[in-house]
């Protein structure tokens, strides 16, 4: 086996990880950080914003990765140097994963108790940052959770949206050399999904994955099914992702519930191709699926999905008896977000004024971050 088919084995295996950076994430550190943690760890797929310098700084974390499996396998930990896919998401109308939070910090009262300030994840909210100089929201670091907006007091806050331009997107995204595509679909959007697919299709024969993220709906179900009907046939591998509570794994265990819920449901309508979650996935994610019987047993042989028999193999119409993979967006990153603060104050501190930005420069942090990042990842792998 090739390690371009490794990743579709652990779909086959139903034990696929993989790592949602965050469609609107655009900190190139921080992503190219997570990258090198989580591919370490053995993640399967590294999902990032359809941005040109986002790509590259994920390519670069996986590049780096791979001189150093050797060390990974020393210290115990599975990876063998084989590249996860690199994934990009697209939105084929507004969707909360493509939006950043916004307001005018001049607007606000000097007493204000910046709840935003503290709640948000990302901390992408500042006020007299003394290594920027800037108040407000910092945009690249920004994913677009929401959580900052019911909780200002004055009601400053707000979001801007953004959606894909097809006929622009498509070949400067296709033209970086990813693996996959993840497209965000809501019900009732069919004409805008075939825009984009129309964009994309030229290049679809060079993707060993195509992922659909859609969140639930009256009329959900029958509406994969005409999405299918509009993407068939395929020469990749096919992903159901079930968004069942966007960006929230973070917040508490109960979160994946939704999830879990979203994933029955697809799994029940028979769809042909791999059926996997996200949006509210975390920790208690795994242990959840094992009770409810969701998850492939050991050994177990499931049914072939679409794109499995080879590299690029046209669909077989059967669909998947239990969940084949998990992808984790906001608890993934504040997991590790403690090893990357450290790492961005140490360059705050830095005397000799040189930013150390790389995570491979600093031994102990990136083993606690790989360590980190592999408690998570165990999880589903380790079954």
């Amino acid at each position: 086996m090739t390690d371009l088919f490794v990743p579709l084995q652990s779909l086959k295996q139903g034990n696929w990880f993989k790592l949602i950076c965050g469609a609107s994430f655009q900190h190139l550190p921080a992503v190219r950080d997570l990258t090198l943690a989580y591919t370490l760890a053995g993640a399967d797929c590294i999902d990032v914003a359809a941005d040109p310098a986002v790509i590259a700084a994920a390519q670069s974390g996986l590049q780096v990765a791979k001189t150093l499996a050797k060390d990974a396998q020393k210290r115990g930990f599975n990876y063998k140097g084989n590249l996860p896919f690199l994934m990009v998401s697209l939105n084929d109308g507004e969707d909360p994963h493509f939006r950043k939070a916004e307001f005018n910090p001049n607007e606000c009262p000097k007493d204000c108790p910046r709840p935003c300030e503290r709640i948000c994840p990302a901390q992408a909210i500042v006020f007299d940052s003394i290594k920027q100089d800037f108040s407000g929201v910092v945009s690249e670091k920004c994913y677009g959770c929401g959580r900052c907006i019911p909780i200002c007091p004055y009601g400053k806050i707000y979001t801007a949206s953004y959606v894909t331009t097809p006929g622009a997107i498509a070949p400067l995204v296709m033209s970086t050399g990813v693996d996959a595509v993840e497209i965000h679909t809501q019900v009732g959007r069919l004409a805008e999904f075939q825009r984009l697919w129309q964009a994309i299709s030229p290049w679809a024969d060079r993707l060993k994955l195509l992922a659909i993220s859609c969140p639930d709906g009256e009329g959900m179900t029958d509406y994969l099914r005409t999405v299918y009907d509009l993407i068939a046939p395929l020469k990749s591998a096919l992903i159901w992702q079930t968004d069942g509570r966007a960006m929230s794994g973070d917040i508490g265990d109960g979160t994946t519930i939704a999830a879990v819920k979203l994933g029955q449901k697809v799994l029940a309508a028979k769809l042909p191709g791999y059926v996997q979650l996200a949006g509210g996935t975390n920790s208690y994610t795994v242990a959840k699926l094992k009770a409810m019987g969701l998850l492939k047993r050991v050994g177990e042989q499931g049914s072939r999905g679409a794109g499995e028999k080879r590299e690029f193999s046209a669909p077989l119409p059967i669909s998947p008896s239990s969940i084949s993979g998990i992808a984790y967006g906001s608890y993934a990153r504040v997991l590790l977000s403690p090893i990357l603060e450290k790492l961005e104050n140490k360059e705050v501190t830095n005397t000799n004024m040189k930013a150390i930005n790389r995570l491979e420069e600093d031994e102990v942090l990136l083993w606690q971050a790989v360590e980190l990042a592999h408690s998570l990842v165990s999880q589903i792998k380790s079954r």
